[in-house]
């Protein structure tokens, strides 16, 4: 098997920090999409009626789950020619975020410290929207 035919895997991290402006956007957007998911999956059994309200709960409580249903990884990697998404795993969690503190711009390129945040070698897989494709 020749290098160009060896199939080879990148693990690419991504570390954004967003601020909701307008949470019950965010909340409303999330709940369409829920809707939406449900209703293309045709009729609802009792478990998908379940799912769907413990999901809608979900978006309802907290911004940063609403926003996790919305994002999704194979939606940013798609159109790049060449690659194909083979498993992807993300969160969210509502932080402290002060931008001037040194916590945040501490550490060089590529240190965990320069992006605020500290990497104990784990997949969290606990926040909303984990897949394997």
């Amino acid at each position: 098997m020749s290098t160009s035919e060896t199939p080879s895997f990148v693990r690419l991290r991504v570390e954004m920090v967003l601020e909701i402006s307008d949470a019950d956007a965010l909340t409303g957007t999330a709940l369409e999409s829920i809707a939406a998911d449900f209703t293309a999956s045709g009729p609802s059994a009792d478990e998908s009626a379940e799912e769907r309200t413990h999901a809608e709960d979900g978006v309802r409580e907290d911004a940063a789950e609403a926003l996790a249903s919305l994002i999704d990884p194979f939606d940013l990697v798609s159109q790049v020619p060449g690659v194909e998404l083979a498993q992807a795993s993300w969160s969210s969690e509502t932080i402290d975020y002060d931008p001037d503190a040194e916590d945040w711009t501490a550490g060089e390129d590529g240190d965990e410290a320069y992006y605020g945040i500290e990497d104990n070698d784990t997949d969290d897989e606990e926040g909303g929207g984990n897949t394997e494709r």
